[in-house]
């Protein structure tokens, strides 16, 4: 399945939720924000499957001002 990650094109398998794109990233899943096609998507959705081809930001949170 394709999605699209800040920008990228990224192949990743079936069924593929946040949780495991952090995973594949390498991201902890703490500290970070997901929008699905443009809309925040929450973390009690996390382990389900994200859409093929959906835009996915993943935003971290960065300390300091």
């Amino acid at each position: 399945m394709e999605l699209t990650v800040n920008g990228d094109d990224r192949q990743v398998h079936d069924g593929t939720s946040a949780h495991s794109l952090l995973e594949q990233l390498g991201l902890p899943d703490k500290g970070v924000a997901i929008a699905v096609n443009g809309a925040v998507h929450p973390r009690s959705r996390w382990d389900e499957a994200l859409p093929a081809y959906a835009d996915v930001e993943v935003l971290t949170a960065v300390q300091g001002g």
